[in-house]
């Protein structure tokens, strides 16, 4: 089953659309370990259309990131077409994206991201405005339904391939959910065999073995990573090991980890500019980049009371050297 957009693999592996961590910073950080499709934050219809350009900047991207979505979310069919009518005009990217998932209050309050499955006619109408909008491929991602008098995955997931979805995402939660409980993945399995374009599983893949469980369970075309990303882009990397029937690659050092992390940093301040501002955005990926090391709490305290990145590298040359020399 052929994607709309060009992959690298037969089985591919995308990052998940999260605020405030699917920046392009971390984006490039994911391709470099082996994420096969990257998907922008979710981005509002009618920042884009007012042409607000804080929401403009959230949706510029470098090459190196394509394959690349730009996910929008919104409840009116005008704006959102004419809000993929300008990503596709302004930044080109691979595909648009339509954000029918999103549990969040702030955008399910005005019926956007997952609030749109209460009405298919208007999750239909979005499609439909949005393909009549785009030279590009538009792609979908959706929960389960909204709560569980309305759970139909499988309705649902069709009522968008009829509308002109090319590929689909499943996370197979309601809205009333949100993150609890566990993601049936036997509703992706479900999906996956009623359509017939390429349907992507999400929800909870947490570990490398996830992901060969998922596409085992499901038979989906591809995974795509969330939260489990969160400080570990190594996910991506060994879990094409995995499916490529390789040996798993070792799980990173702490002097590895914290490589990765300045990388990281200096993408963002790159990217974003070296401001405070920066570098206090920036202290949660430091906290999920040192999960699980030998002092892990002490670390992060004192990584969570940055002002600037390069006190952060201090802070790492200290935890490293610092204990080497008290070990001696």
């Amino acid at each position: 089953m052929d994607f709309p957009y060009s992959v690298a693999h037969d089985f591919p592996l995308f990052l998940a659309p999260m605020a405030g961590v699917s920046e392009s910073p971390f984006r490039q950080i994911c391709r470099g370990y082996g994420a096969d499709v990257v998907v922008s934050e979710f981005i509002s219809s009618v920042g884009i259309s007012l042409g607000i350009e804080r929401v403009l900047a959230e949706m510029r991207f470098e090459p190196v990131e394509r394959p690349i979505g730009i996910q929008i979310y919104g409840a009116d069919a005008t704006i959102m077409a004419q809000a993929a009518g300008m990503v596709t005009e302004l930044f080109e990217p691979d595909f648009v994206d339509i954000n029918f998932g999103c549990p969040v209050k702030k955008v399910v309050r005005n019926n956007g991201g997952s609030g749109c499955l209460k009405d298919m006619s208007l999750v239909r109408g979005i499609i439909r405005a949005v393909r009549d909008a785009t030279s590009l491929p538009v792609t979908v991602k959706i929960r389960s339904g909204w709560d569980e008098t309305q759970r139909d995955p499988v309705e649902i997931a069709l009522r968008c391939q009829e509308a002109g979805a090319q590929a689909l995402t499943l996370h197979p939660r309601t809205r009333t959910q949100m993150y609890q409980g566990a993601a049936n993945w036997d509703e992706i399995a479900a999906v996956a065999q009623a359509l017939e374009i390429p349907v992507i599983g999400n929800g909870d893949i947490r570990t490398p073995e996830d992901v060969l469980a998922m596409r085992t369970q499901t038979n989906c075309a591809g995974v795509m990573i969330a939260r489990g990303s969160f400080g570990n882009p190594w996910l991506f990397a060994q879990a094409r090991d995995l499916l490529e029937a390789r040996a798993k690659r070792p799980d990173p050092t702490p002097a590895e980890r914290f490589n990765t992390a300045l990388e990281h940093a200096r993408l963002a301040l790159r990217l974003q500019g070296d401001t405070r501002t920066t570098a206090l955005e920036f202290r949660k990926h430091f906290g999920w980049y040192t999960k699980g090391l030998r002092d892990a709490s002490e670390l992060r305290q004192r990584l969570f009371a940055i002002e600037s990145m390069a006190e952060a590298e201090a802070i790492f040359c200290d935890y490293l050297y610092g204990s080497a020399r008290s070990a001696a």
